[in-house]
């Protein structure tokens, strides 16, 4: 596969199945973001690499598979309306974030405040990808209609999790997070 193929050099690029649009579509804005929040996950894993604690493992493993479904979240972004999407997003997807949020939010202190990105490194690059994903998330209702409504409720889902995935990363490696400060 060829890195570069020059097709994009005056503002535009394909979609799936070939439509030529301007880099600057909705669409491409989207799955761009998509994009962008997948390699911020992807620094947070690198980042815990070295890391030891139980239950590393299957954190990682549980990142990947968001990062895997995330490139497809993408696809789906990057389909034109009447087009078939290769790969549909389903609601277990939305179940598994949901039902991983709640595992961890067991071993969390209830938040009582606002709190700020901080900690460990990793944490804040979760947080850095959750920021992300909401942007992704409000791009892709920019779209409308024609897109597959699970996928905004899945990025919704995802920046929460990435949330509570910060935090859960914090707790494990003691990192400190930072209270908002209300008196500035």
């Amino acid at each position: 596969m060829r890195i570069y193929t020059r097709s994009g050099d005056k503002g535009k690029t394909s979609l799936v199945y070939g439509k030529r649009v301007p880099k600057n579509d909705v669409r491409v804005e989207a799955y761009g973001t998509c994009d962008e929040a997948n390699s911020m996950i992807g620094l947070a894993s690198s980042l815990l690499e070295q890391e030891v604690w139980e239950g590393k493992d299957k954190f990682l493993e549980q990142m990947h598979r968001v990062q895997t479904i995330l490139f497809h979240v993408g696809a789906e972004l990057a389909t034109p309306s009447d087009k078939e999407v290769a790969w549909k997003l389903k609601e277990e997807h939305i179940q598994e974030l949901e039902a991983q949020i709640d595992e961890w939010d067991q071993h969390l202190e209830p938040l009582k405040q606002f709190i700020l990105p901080s900690g460990h490194r990793a944490s804040s690059a979760l947080q850095v990808a959750r920021t992300v994903t909401r942007r992704a998330e409000r791009l892709a209702v920019g779209i409308g209609d024609e897109l597959n409504p699970l996928v905004s409720s899945y990025l919704n889902r995802l920046s929460d999790y990435l949330f509570v995935a910060a935090r859960f990363v914090n707790k494990a490696l003691g990192g400190t997070e930072l209270p908002l400060n209300t008196d500035v």
